[in-house]
């Protein structure tokens, strides 16, 4: 193991040390009992970790290319956190789905929670809620003092989701999870006091959100070209030219458009409509499915029937991720994830739904491909492949590493992969994939438009109104026109594209560096060139930024 691995390895202890939650989320054990210090003071000891690594990093030299790719996704990503916390990001925002906040509830999705050991790490960490929250609180009231605040409409739409965790008659998050698991004795009271402590704390947060940030709060959630220009690299690993992206975006969009008119007349004949296809499909029953826990079930069935076919034939997928774990969140955000396996693979890669309040039907056309983006050949084997690969890749590649723009590039990538791979000769299922890549497309637009505040095109193919300035409502008006989401869905997506900028766009631009970077690979390899390697070679590199990955690729 050369210096770089070894940098890298003592950082992943540190970082843990600093960052229990996130341990819990990466896998790492032994911190399942802890909470983060949400305080000033603790974000400065992260920051500082992470100065002082990259500081040591920069004068090592590589001694071979797997240290050399080590050095170059660490330098890129590493140095990005840097420059994310001293313009005072890190520690102070706040939206619908991203911020300390939200990792302390998520935290509990990831944690063991069987046996007397397990139970009292859940039990300890609900009743260390309240001091993370007092601190989180100190800490969003030093950023407002510096100017550094997020949106009003974000903190008011967080404290909503705060109000949903703790009602009884909603999620009633805390209560539920001390519900299920099993205690008795003073480990149950210890569990039933966190439970309330968790609620109680969250709720006055919800409050504090309300009453005392959000009138603090910024009035325009438009991020501006400073603060987006550095939102858009960290979530890509590459720079981009943002007005060329944004046309492109409208490009992207006609042609998607254009694909979904000729999948929907073999839908329903000639001349059908894309609407009059999607009400077809949806009004047929043998597409629908009632109950959210059926729908799980479905979705389990298709991702093991996945991983099953394209192992061995398209990728070689290793024992230890031939496991995917289907499951449903006990909240109402809306949103669908996944989470990793831990270091060992004992707790197995899971595709998580926080499935909408009022949602009880589902339509089996529109997930398909939601399936495959999280799991095989998406996210499940993107992370599981370099979880494994312990001889190449250091403990940072492996776990700590991500880049939204590599991460969701792929497995948005993967969506297109499965219909090139033929597994989407249904028209409802191609269908529903294009819709979602239709979606992805039209938030490229949205994003970049509604926080630079860009003119609409005059001569854009919509006839949108042409030469006005975006604002969230025009953004609210495109989404609806060019989107068959279910309307609680989409504006949750809406909210989030609003309060977390630059990340919405890196699906579809990461994609779109993906395939550059196959089609400079069969350039530069001709009649060599198979892309099963390709995908293999990629994916062994693990999570860099994009520019580095190109790089990366280049040499091999």
């Amino acid at each position: 193991m050369g210096q770089i691995d070894e940098l890298a390895n003592r950082y992943v202890d540190d970082w843990a040390e600093l960052t229990p939650i996130g341990a819990t989320a990466v896998g790492i054990s032994g911190y399942d009992d802890k909470t983060d210090d949400l305080s000033p003071d603790g974000y400065a000891a992260r920051a500082e970790l992470t100065r002082r690594t990259v500081n040591e990093l920069d004068v090592l030299e590589p001694e071979h290319e797997h240290e050399q790719v080590a050095k170059d996704a660490m330098m890129e990503r590493l140095g990005l956190e840097i420059a994310r916390a001293d313009a005072g990001y890190t520690a102070t925002d706040v939206n619908v789905i991203f911020s300390a906040l939200h990792e302390l509830r998520m935290a509990f999705d990831g944690m063991p929670t069987e046996g007397e050991q397990a139970v009292a790490n859940i039990a300890a960490r609900l009743n260390a809620f309240p001091v993370a929250l007092e601190q989180y609180r100190r800490t969003l009231l030093d950023g407002a003092d510096r100017g550094v605040v997020s949106a009003r409409a974000q903190l008011l739409a967080v404290a909503e989701q705060c109000d949903a965790w703790t009602d009884t008659k909603r999620d009633s998050f805390f209560t539920g999870l001390a519900g299920r698991l099993e205690a008795s004795g003073a480990l149950a009271t210890e569990l039933n006091r966190g439970a309330a402590a968790a609620t109680a704390a969250t709720s006055d947060f919800g409050r504090f959100l309300r009453d005392e940030l959000a009138p603090r709060g910024r009035e325009k959630e438009a991020a501006g070209p400073e603060r987006y220009a550095l939102a858009s690299q960290y979530f890509l690993g590459a720079k981009v030219d943002q007005q060329e992206t944004y046309l492109w975006g409208f490009e992207e969009l006609h042609r998607l458009e254009r694909e979904m008119q000729v999948v929907s007349a073999a839908i329903g004949g000639r001349g059908t409509t894309v609407d009059e296809a999607v009400a077809a499909l949806d009004a047929d029953p043998a597409r629908s499915i009632p109950g959210k826990e059926r729908f799980r079930d479905w979705m389990q069935a298709l991702s093991d029937r996945a991983i099953s076919e394209l192992n061995g034939v398209h990728f070689d997928i290793e024992a230890p991720a031939l496991k995917l774990e289907c499951c449903l969140t006990p909240t109402s955000d809306g949103g669908i994830y996944y989470t990793g396996p831990s270091e060992d693979f004992s707790r197995p890669g899971r595709m998580w739904w926080a499935v909408p309040e009022g949602q009880t039907t589902f339509s089996t056309w529109r997930e398909v491909t939601t399936v495959f983006h999280e799991g095989v050949p998406g996210h499940h084997l993107q992370v599981s492949q370099a979880l494994l690969r312990a001889g190449t890749l250091n403990r940072w590649q492996r776990l700590l590493a991500w880049c939204s723009g590599h991460g969701e590039g792929w497995a948005l990538y993967a969506e297109r992969l499965m219909d090139d791979l033929g597994y989407l000769t249904d028209p409802g299922d191609r269908l529903g994939m294009l819709d979602a890549q239709a979606l992805r497309a039209s938030r490229v637009i949205v994003d970049i438009g509604m926080h630079l505040e860009l003119e609409i095109p005059r001569d854009n193919p919509f006839g949108f109104h042409p030469g006005e300035r975006w604002t969230p409502e025009l953004g609210w008006e495109f989404l609806r026109q060019h989107t068959r989401v279910a309307e609680e869905v989409l504006r949750f997506e809406w909210k989030r594209y609003l309060g977390w900028p630059g990340q919405a766009p890196s699906y579809k631009v990461g994609e779109r560096i993906w395939l550059q970077a196959r089609d400079e690979a069969r350039q530069r390899k001709g009649s060599d060139f198979d892309l099963k390697t390709f995908h293999r070679d990629a994916l062994n590199l693990g999570a860099l930024g994009l520019d580095p990955l190109r790089k990366a690729l280049a040499r091999i």
